[in-house]
């Protein structure tokens, strides 16, 4: 796991930073084993010692660069002002009709939470879902107790049960949305994949709402 670096000054952590950005751009064009760490360090023309004094192994590079991609992308409340002041559910249907088009804006930070969550080994992941539960870079507690504050959500729930079940679920979704090697079921079939889209994430919030939606 990553090495904290020796020295925190200025200049250590804008290399340390900018060592990070670089990994991600690799990791996201050639996957978790198909980078090696002396590629990143040449980029760079620093040596591949560098890199490890800074993160300690490839592991921990990853997993600055997965933290890095994940913090580049929106929280569930980055929605713009007139979605949140609909409630919950726009807001959760703004996200999900805008994943592809996310996708395309941000495809390296969002290729290498791809990666991080389907194409590491189990020790990395168990590292990467501390970070997640622990940061929440979502905000997905938060969005959670906004739905209950505004009635949306039932007032009984356990916000941090919800919220795991949220971040599950509707992450499990989006990646089958715009990865057809996921689930090439879900959408790539059918004669009309957009109406089918639409379709598909009506159904998806109509089950999150039966389980998790206030009574009307």
């Amino acid at each position: 796991m990553p090495a904290e670096p020796r020295t925190r000054g200025p200049r250590a952590v804008a290399k340390r930073d900018l060592i990070a950005e670089t990994a991600l751009h690799a990791f996201a064009e050639r996957g978790y084993q198909g980078t090696k760490v002396e590629d990143v360090a040449a980029e760079l023309a620093i040596s591949k010692g560098s890199v490890f004094q800074h993160f300690g192994s490839k592991a921990g590079l990853f997993l600055a660069a997965f933290r890095k991609a994940v913090e580049s992308l929106p929280a569930w409340l980055d929605a713009p002002d007139e979605v949140k002041a609909e409630g919950f559910w726009a807001v959760l249907v703004y996200w999900l009709e805008r994943t592809e088009h996310l996708v395309q804006e941000d495809w390296a930070p969002y290729r290498v939470t791809l990666i991080g969550t389907y194409g590491t080994d189990l020790t990395l992941r168990t590292e990467i879902n501390r970070y997640m539960v622990s940061e929440d870079p979502y905000g997905t507690l938060e969005f959670v107790e906004f739905g209950v504050e505004r009635g949306d959500l039932r007032a009984d729930l356990d916000v941090e049960m919800a919220a795991s079940m949220l971040d599950w679920m509707a992450g499990g979704f989006q990646d089958a949305l715009v990865s057809k090697d996921l689930d090439p079921g879900l959408l790539h079939r059918h004669p009309d994949p957009e109406k089918q889209r639409a379709l598909r994430i009506e159904q998806f919030v109509d089950l999150l709402r039966r389980s998790l939606g206030s009574s009307p």
